[in-house]
């Protein structure tokens, strides 16, 4: 049975704002974050279907804090907390949070190549706001 750990996955994102360790485990991918700012990464969603994550998120927050924002409303997760995300969302995260998140791989790598877009070529809103998924 695949497996992994935060401590042997390679880091695939470090920027300031977050260090992202991906894994993919048969049709989905653990991904391991952690955030020593605060990110609104709304910016980094801007061209998806509704400029938000087309993805459902099963994760765990190991420290700190997020919150996932859909047009109607808003929920908030804490240290301890598990939580199923479904897609239309746009999440908020305060400094210091630390996840443990599996997502779809198919729906993960189309919002990842968004986000890599304004990541490749920084958005002038997208630098101000310090933002990132």
């Amino acid at each position: 049975m695949p497996s992994a750990a935060r401590s042997t996955t390679p880091v695939g994102i470090d920027l300031p704002i977050i260090e992202g360790r991906y894994a993919e485990l048969a049709d989905y991918t653990v991904a391991f974050e952690t955030y020593p700012e605060d990110v609104n990464p709304a910016p980094y969603f801007v061209g998806l279907p509704g400029d938000a994550c087309v993805c459902e998120h099963l994760g765990y927050v190991t420290a700190g804090q997020i919150t996932f924002r859909w047009p109607d409303h808003a929920e908030t997760y804490v240290a301890g907390d598990a939580y199923v995300a479904p897609p239309g969302h746009l999440p908020l995260i305060a400094a210091g949070t630390s996840i443990v998140e599996f997502s779809r791989t198919a729906d993960l790598q189309q919002v990842m190549a968004v986000i890599g877009g304004h990541l490749e070529e920084p958005d002038p809103d997208v630098a101000e706001t310090g933002a990132r998924s």
